[in-house]
């Protein structure tokens, strides 16, 4: 099978409008023959449709967005004492958004060890990194003060857009949170609050804004 793109080479194959053999179908009782480099390049691409479908279906939109990377800060959990579902939670919301999940850490509420799990993914080349916990008014929540000696830039944008979105949805602490997001190097850093809702809703808003700030980002 021979397809040109110019006029003079252009070849029609068959045609379904005529029975007439000398208008290039077969003649009777005579099976055409078929290439079979035709037969393999025919499949791979019924397969390579089949799977956009498959990707498209599952909204992810073909490649993924980048690389992300979570931090939960949360007392309990870093000593061992219970198990926390927002780190995996947070995880499952970022791949569906497209994003690669490189890993999830774990700290206390330390101003150092916060610092130091931001800067080991900002240094990693992550394109976002996440932190969950530690953004409220106790004394242990010191998040933000770890997060914004990191930033080039803040992005108070996006700030504003969690806490608004937390209070519509009744997530008071997210509401409430005094994260940060911002600019460190190459790597987009938002806080969120640590609960289920404020997960939830938190995701839903930085997701899309995230995308927009890791393209302007990859631009320069």
């Amino acid at each position: 099978m021979k397809v040109m793109t110019s006029d003079s080479d252009f070849q029609v194959i068959g045609t379904a409008a005529t029975g007439d053999p000398g208008f290039g179908a077969p003649e009777e009782g005579i099976t055409p023959e078929v290439d079979p480099a035709d037969v393999v390049a025919a499949d791979a691409a019924a397969r390579e449709f089949a799977d956009r479908q498959t990707r498209g279906s599952a909204g992810l939109g073909g490649d993924e967005v980048g690389r992300a990377l979570v931090v939960v800060v949360d007392d309990r959990v870093a000593h061992g004492e219970t198990e926390s579902p927002l780190g995996p939670l947070v995880g499952e919301l970022l791949a569906e958004s497209g994003f690669h999940v490189d890993a999830t850490i774990v700290v206390s509420g330390d101003e150092v060890e916060i610092r130091n799990a931001l800067n080991t993914a900002v240094i990693g080349g992550v394109d976002l990194v996440v932190s969950v916990g530690g953004v409220g008014v106790g004394a242990r929540d010191v998040t933000p003060e770890a997060t914004e000696a990191l930033l080039d830039r803040r992005l108070r944008g996006i700030e504003e857009a969690v806490r608004s979105s937390g209070l519509a949805a009744g997530a008071t602490d997210g509401g409430l949170s005094r994260g940060l997001a911002g600019i460190s190097g190459q790597t987009l850093v938002v806080n969120i609050a640590d609960s289920r809702a404020a997960v939830r809703d938190g995701m839903a808003t930085v997701a899309p804004l995230a995308k927009y700030v890791i393209a302007n980002i990859s631009e320069f």
